[in-house]
């Protein structure tokens, strides 16, 4: 299973999402820090649930690094998200 792969299913399982895009942009970053060759470095996470409303933004940030494990996270050099209640 790839890291993309993993975030996806931590996310569906955490938050139900609505909306759940999960891109590995590692390409983009070819000779920056931390790209590593094969990708699976960088990834772009657009999600939606209503798990995230009420939340603060740090908070929002705060519940998917935890949804997605001390684990995963440690594996991916960068993590960009968009988060809508």
């Amino acid at each position: 299973m790839t890291r993309g792969e993993k975030i996806r299913q931590r996310l569906e399982a955490a938050f139900a999402p609505r909306v759940l895009e999960v891109v590995d942009e590692s390409e983009r970053h070819r000779g920056h820090a931390g790209y590593q060759e094969g990708g699976q470095s960088h990834y772009r996470v657009t999600i939606e649930s209503g798990a995230f409303a009420g939340l603060s933004r740090i908070a929002q940030h705060r519940a998917v690094h935890e949804a997605l494990g001390r684990d995963l996270v440690a594996e991916i050099h960068a993590l960009a998200l968009t988060i809508r209640a």
